[in-house]
C-alpha cells in the first residue's frame, strides 16, 4: 500500500523519429509526415490528459527522453518528462506503475495514439478507481487496450502477453479475475495503427494539417 493521494496520469510516446513511428503509415503519409502526425497525436493526448483535471501528468518517453520535442511537450503542458525502462511493453508499464503507485494512490497508463480519447473518458477511468475497482481498461477496437488504471500493481497483469495481437484485452480479463481484482471497463475506442485509419472523423483534421505541411 502506497502513501499517496490522488491520481496521476501516464502519457507513454515513442521519440518521433522519422522511419521509427507509425511505420505502417509510412505508405500512405512518408516518413517525415507519420512522424509529424506522431507529434500531433501526442500533443493532442496531453491536452486531453492535462483538460481532464484528475490530477498531475506526467510524459513517459520511449528511444530518446531527450528529444527536443519532449522538451517542447514538458514546457507547453506543464509536465514532467520521464523516460520507460527497457523491455517489452508489459515490462514498461509494470515498471512504470510500481513508480507510479509509490507517489500517488491511483494511476492511469494511456497511449498517445488515441484522436477519440477525451477527457470525459480519463474521469470515468478515475471514478471507477476511486470507487474501489482495482483496475480499469480502456478496450481498444484491435483487441487490446488504449488505457490501463490500477490501484494496486502485479507483474502478472503484464507478463507472458503477445503485445500487438487480438487477444491482449481477453488475456488481461482473465489475468484480472485470477488476481481476484474487480475492475470496470470504458467505451471502445481505436487507435491509429493503419492507414485506413485517416480516414476516420477525429483524425482528419490532423491528418489534414500533415498532408498540407509534408506535400
Amino acid at each position: 500500500m502506497n502513501n499517496g493521494t490522488g491520481t496521476t496520469i501516464a502519457v507513454f510516446a515513442k521519440a518521433p523519429n522519422p522511419g521509427e513511428v507509425k511505420t505502417r503509415l509510412i505508405p500512405a503519409l512518408g516518413a517525415e509526415g507519420a512522424a509529424a502526425l506522431h507529434r500531433a497525436l501526442v500533443l493532442r493526448t496531453l491536452g486531453t490528459a492535462v483538460d481532464a483535471g484528475v490530477g498531475p501528468v506526467q510524459l513517459w518517453c520511449a528511444t530518446d527522453a531527450e528529444h527536443p520535442f519532449f522538451a517542447e511537450c514538458s514546457r507547453r503542458f506543464s509536465v514532467q518528462v520521464l523516460s520507460q525502462c527497457d523491455g517489452d511493453l508489459g515490462v514498461r508499464m509494470h515498471h512504470a506503475f510500481e513508480i507510479l503507485l509509490g507517489a500517488s494512490e491511483r494511476a492511469l497508463i494511456v497511449g498517445s495514439d488515441i484522436p477519440a480519447l477525451t477527457p470525459a473518458h480519463l474521469r470515468a477511468a478515475d471514478a471507477a478507481l476511486a470507487r474501489g475497482r482495482e483496475a480499469v481498461l480502456g478496450p481498444a477496437q484491435d483487441g487490446g487496450y488504449v488505457l490501463i488504471g490500477l490501484r494496486r500493481v502485479a507483474a502478472d497483469v503484464f507478463e507472458q502477453i503477445g503485445w500487438g495481437g487480438a487477444d491482449v484485452l481477453d488475456t488481461t480479463r482473465a489475468r484480472l479475475t485470477r488476481l481476484g481484482w474487480r475492475h470496470e471497463e470504458l467505451p471502445t475506442l481505436w487507435d491509429v495503427d493503419r492507414p485506413e485509419d485517416l480516414e476516420r472523423e477525429s483524425v482528419r483534421d490532423l491528418v489534414l494539417l500533415v498532408r498540407r505541411a509534408h506535400r
